[in-house]
């Protein structure tokens, strides 16, 4: 098909226009990375590096030499697969109660879930009943109060709904009970959606923080995001011992360099995997999302 003059224009205009957007949107996390494998003493040398001189994995080793960091990962990466798995389970469980139309109060269900997205008890009340529950400095404290979302519960209901209701009665004529229909029909059909979740459900838990400083106190619990923040502050303002332990050596490691650093290595297992399950995303999110 023929493209006019005008329009040949208007496209070079605009994937330039969108080029130098992505660029200057790409340069801060560029700039991280080069400071973190800069090398210490020139970093303390020059004000301004862009293209370091010597390269370095100085702070790397720093970083993965101190008990504190590593158990903080351990903690973050136990939470993004085991809350993750917890979250899909309870998730998709409930739309597929949910869905079903023989199911006795389903209305009642369905506004107490919908209250949920349009009610926010507060920071007091939930703080009162994680310390009720007696889940006070543990990791239950950090996926319990964020084990499901309502939003998720009710696209993963619309999409069961739009299954044909002939492919359950099949299943069941063959001998399936109805949890026998859910995991072996109803979840593989959802694999995108599962995955588009999954996702969204990993990098929340990754990036647990709030609950993480709301619920626990002790030192081996922390999740990354909390020691990142404390390593954030000044060696000077911190009561934290494990944390002031664990900046010792910033006479030969600056500061700012470890920082880098440890933004680099908390980031890159989601943007390892984020690659993998992009395709599900367009698709994933759509389920449940129009009817009809």
């Amino acid at each position: 098909m023929h493209t006019s003059l005008a329009s040949k224009l208007f496209n070079a205009l605009n994937y330039t226009i969108l080029t130098i957007f992505a660029l200057v949107t790409l340069l801060p996390f560029i700039y991280v990375v080069i400071i973190s494998f800069t090398d210490p003493s020139e970093y303390l040398a020059k004000p301004l590096i862009l293209i370091p001189e010597h390269w370095s994995l100085t702070a790397y080793k720093y970083i993965f030499s101190t008990n504190a960091f590593l158990k903080a990962m351990g903690v973050s990466g136990f939470l993004a697969v085991f809350g993750t798995v917890c979250s899909l389970i309870v998730t998709s469980a409930l739309a597929y109660v949910l869905s079903r139309k023989r199911l006795k109060g389903k209305k009642f269900f369905l506004i107490a879930i919908l209250l949920t997205m349009l009610f926010n008890p507060g920071m007091i009340p939930n703080y009162l009943l994680v310390d009720s529950l007696g889940l006070m400095d543990s990791v239950w404290a950090l996926i319990l109060p964020a084990l499901t979302s309502a939003w998720y519960v009710f696209l993963m209901r619309n999409f069961y709904q739009e299954i044909p209701d002939e492919l359950e009665e099949a299943a069941k004529i063959d001998g399936c009970s109805d949890v026998g229909v859910f995991i072996r029909i109803m979840l593989p059909v959802s694999v995108s959606a599962l995955a588009a979740f999954g996702l969204f459900y990993a990098v929340a838990y990754w990036n647990t923080y709030f609950s993480g400083v709301l619920y626990i106190n002790r030192d081996a619990l922390r999740p990354l995001q909390v020691l990142l923040q404390m390593m954030l502050i000044s060696a000077t303002q911190m009561a934290d011992p494990s944390v002031a332990a664990m900046l010792d050596s910033e006479r030969t490691v600056p500061p700012e360099v470890i920082k880098m650093a440890a933004v680099v290595v908390s980031s890159l297992p989601i943007v390892i995997v984020y690659p993998f399950l992009q395709k599900y995303f367009v698709k994933g999110m759509m389920v449940g999302s129009v009817k009809g």
